[in-house]
């Protein structure tokens, strides 16, 4: 579907604290687009170097193994941007990114991505910390992948979660409720797999799925469980 502009990047996270003077002037340079659910943006191994900001909408950002399997790398929600490495290294697309529902992004040329980041110290600042952020992400899921059974790869992914949506010292709620695919995608392992965690913890008191959530009632049991595969 072609995009149409008249959209901000007001809500931007990257682009926080610019004047709006600068945020015209990036909005300017910007091709815009509306992506169906399921559509494909971007894929790996491709030569396109702009960078992607979502102002509506969500989009994963996966990778294919050789047989195919889907592997969840990171969703990016209203306000994220991806696309990044390849315009700052020039080199291929590390991933593939497909908008998981109606989106719509915005779309930065290379060149005027990197002159926003000679410009602007606090862009740059914040790029870094993002990019320290799937750093640290990166390599605890490697070593969860080199380290953890399968269902410990799941109950460490359902803590990652659970931190995430806290709403009090000792529970969590999740919503909407977790899909069993997207959990396996994640951890490399089967769906069948996270229903047979899910359910092994549900038994144990430590969740209960409501209607519209995924109700973690005891996390500190989960990070127990945890910490004692990981050695922590």
């Amino acid at each position: 579907m072609t995009g149409t502009k008249g959209y901000s990047l007001a809500k931007i996270e990257l682009l926080d604290g610019l004047a709006p003077a600068e945020l015209a002037q990036i909005e300017s340079a910007c091709g815009w687009k509306v992506y169906a659910a399921q559509e494909q943006i971007i894929d790996r191994q491709s030569e396109t170097s702009d960078v992607f900001f979502v102002v509506s909408g969500a989009v994963r950002v996966v990778i294919y193994s050789l047989s195919g399997r889907e592997i969840t790398l990171d969703d990016v929600g209203a306000g994220g941007h991806f696309g990044d490495l390849a315009a700052i290294d020039s080199a291929p697309r590390s991933a593939s990114v497909m908008a998981l529902q109606d989106t719509i992004i915005a779309s930065l040329p290379q060149d005027r991505f990197v002159s926003l980041l000679a410009d602007n110290f606090t862009v740059t600042h914040r790029l870094l910390r993002a990019l320290t952020r799937i750093i640290r992400t990166s390599t605890d899921r490697i070593m969860d992948l080199s380290t953890l059974a399968a269902n410990n790869r799941v109950h460490a992914d359902l803590l990652r979660l659970a931190r995430n949506n806290m709403v009090g010292g000792n529970r969590a709620e999740i919503s909407p409720i977790p899909v069993h695919g997207d959990i396996a995608s994640r951890v490399s392992t089967t769906r069948e797999t996270v229903a047979r965690v899910l359910g092994d913890l549900a038994r144990q008191g430590v969740v209960d799925r409501k209607k519209d959530m995924l109700v973690i009632g005891d996390v500190d049991s989960l990070e127990g469980m945890v910490e004692e595969v990981r050695g922590e």
